[in-house]
């Protein structure tokens, strides 16, 4: 197995994790549905582009990310005021 063509997905997966892990930016519900929802764009985009689709990735992850961003509550880290405020 050439682990050249494995660590490209790997990496896509490592770095989509990542930003999920902080999809819940804010500290209210609307602050971290939006912060969700661009931090899981731009992951779904960096994803959706390396399987050939950015646009269809961005959108599944905007999506998701908002959704995650809605569910969470706010007494994670405090990661200062969004760059919206």
């Amino acid at each position: 197995m050439n682990m050249n063509l494995a660590a490209g997905p790997f990496r896509v997966a490592v770095a989509g994790l990542a930003l999920l892990s902080v999809a819940g930016c804010g500290g209210n519900v609307v602050d971290r549905t939006i912060s969700g929802g661009l931090i899981g764009a731009g992951g779904g985009a960096v994803m959706g582009a390396a399987l050939g689709n950015p646009a269809a990735g961005a959108l599944v992850g905007g999506v998701a990310g908002a959704l995650t961003g809605a569910a969470t509550t706010g007494t994670g880290p405090n990661l200062g005021t969004p760059i919206w405020r």
